[in-house]
């Protein structure tokens, strides 16, 4: 067991920064679980046996003959949800989206539901994942595996014409993956820049399954994008490992497959959290509150032609931020980060009967929650328990006292676990840098606050801080900086403001 007190130099193998030991100690430092406990591990036998039950006696209905599918990273083994498609007579698009009944399996307050709730979520470093659960469970017994049967949560959502949700119902099932895709591959397609993945070619109808599947997301995007849903273009770099050593940072863009999957979880979520309402349970909603920065960000639109209300207004920014997207996409990325800083982060909050939430300000939906990856997110594991006592009329599993002390904990582990992904952002971005000291770049300023001022590197996609004329920056705007110094092992990288 390695103690969390190692040094600097205990975290260097060979001169190169210890990627995997740094990421554990930066979790034990912020105070998360990093292995399972010996209770969870005991538990393992009981829940496999469960798990057989349950495929040799699968519950009713029995959709295993519809043509479902997934899409999903390449790597990816906890699949969360799979998704099938058929237009109603009427032109409608009906959507069935099934979702890994992990509940089956964990049930609540047992260990790994204890080990669950305290870390709060599956953390994900590039370099070493922290699972929610063990993989016997997420990557295995309750992942929706291709070829496999599961036991799933259905939700069922009709599209109209315009994209808007008009129904929405809940179940449960028995489902059967019949395609395990990836974002790359089936996006190239979808853009009609590659050709289709082999199970595309190889499966019957399933084209037209995943063209139908990308009409009703398409119809129900443009749908929130009338209502003001904001539209960003975010740059997540990953690493790119050989063994040990950083070989490169990889930039994740959006592309249709992408957006499929995006638009049709918002339309799930939004959906589960208005039914939930409807059976007057309690619920965790997802909201991201009116910006308080507002000023700041009309003024960032001002510099580029636009006058924002004095008011926030999300249909006027949705408009503001699509007009440089075309405009000028080379730097749309920057935009999009300044904007998504100044707006702030997004927060669960419950939801009981008679109270009201301000909504999601980014997504232009009022009701929304978290449920489709309850492998990876614990508020989505609560909330599929909440669906399920909902599905058949039984009391909330969870009291509302019960759900503010789970929101708070995980409001609390998501903020931390966004620090550590900071971190190890920059502990790989630093060793990447650590033969380039003296070098310019293009940078736009990320955070400006007593605490310090930082920027993102425009190439490669990096971020620091600038200790040397950072003096009167503010975030949003654009300026050359020079590398001073890189501390791979502690994620320092030192800027000075370049004249």
């Amino acid at each position: 067991m390695v103690d969390k007190e190692n040094n600097v130099s205990d975290q260097s193998v060979r001169g190169r920064p210890n990627l995997p030991l740094l990421a554990r100690n930066a979790m034990l430092e912020a105070e998360f679980s990093p292995e399972f406990p010996e209770a969870v591990l005991q538990e393992l036998p009981a829940i496999k046996q469960a798990s057989d039950r349950l495929r040799a006696n699968p519950p009713a209905p029995d959709l295993r003959g519809l043509l479902w599918s997934s899409i999903d990273n390449p790597a990816s083994r906890d699949l969360d949800q799979i998704e099938f498609a058929e237009r109603r007579p009427n032109g409608d698009i009906r959507i069935l989206l099934g979702i890994a009944d992990v509940d089956a399996l964990v049930a609540k307050g047992s260990a790994a539901d204890l080990h669950a709730a305290q870390n709060g979520m599956s953390i994900y470093l590039g370099v070493v994942t922290f699972p929610l659960f063990p993989p016997e469970i997420s990557n295995d017994m309750t992942s929706l595996l291709q070829d496999q049967d599961r036991q799933a949560v259905i939700v069922d959502v009709t599209l109209d014409a315009r994209g808007t949700v008009s129904a929405a119902s809940v179940s449960r099932g028995t489902v059967r993956n019949r395609a395990k895709l990836n974002y790359d591959s089936a996006g190239l397609w979808l853009e009609n820049k590659g050709k289709a993945p082999e199970l595309v070619q190889n499966t019957p109808s399933l084209a037209d399954q995943l063209h139908l599947q990308f009409d009703a997301a398409k119809q129900f995007h443009e749908e929130r994008i009338r209502a003001g849903a904001l539209e960003f273009e975010s740059i997540e770099p990953q690493p790119v490992m050989e063994g040990q050593n950083v070989t490169g940072l990889q930039l994740e863009r959006k592309n249709r497959a992408r957006d499929l999957i995006e638009n049709l979880m918002v339309a799930t979520n939004s959906a589960i959290a208005t039914f939930l309402e409807s059976r007057g349970s309690p619920s965790i909603q997802r909201i991201v509150r009116t910006p308080e920065r507002w000023p700041r960000i009309a003024a960032l639109a001002a510099e580029q032609g636009t006058q924002l209300p004095a008011a926030p207004d999300a249909v006027a920014l949705a408009g503001f931020l699509a007009r440089r997207r075309r405009d000028d996409p080379e730097h749309f990325a920057d935009l999009s980060l300044a904007i998504v800083k100044l707006i702030g982060a997004a927060e669960y909050v419950v939801i009981a009967k008679g109270k009201e939430t301000e909504g999601h300000f980014g997504l232009a939906v009022h009701d929304y929650t978290h449920a489709t990856a309850p492998n990876r997110r614990y508020p989505d594991l609560v909330t599929q328990r909440l669906l399920k006592a909902a599905i058949t009329g039984a009391p909330a599993p969870y009291s509302v006292d019960e759900l503010e002390e789970i929101v708070a904990r995980c409001n609390d582990r998501a903020k931390a676990a966004r620090k550590i992904e900071r971190l190890m952002r920059k502990i790989v971005a630093a060793t990447f840098l650590s033969g380039r000291i003296g070098e310019t770049f293009d940078a736009l300023v990320t955070g400006a606050s007593p605490k310090g001022t930082y920027v993102r590197v425009n190439n490669p996609p990096v971020e620091g801080r600038v200790v040397r004329g950072e003096a009167g920056l503010d975030v949003g705007e654009k300026l050359r900086v020079r590398l001073l110094e890189t501390i791979p092992e502690r994620g320092f990288i030192d800027f000075a403001r370049a004249k």
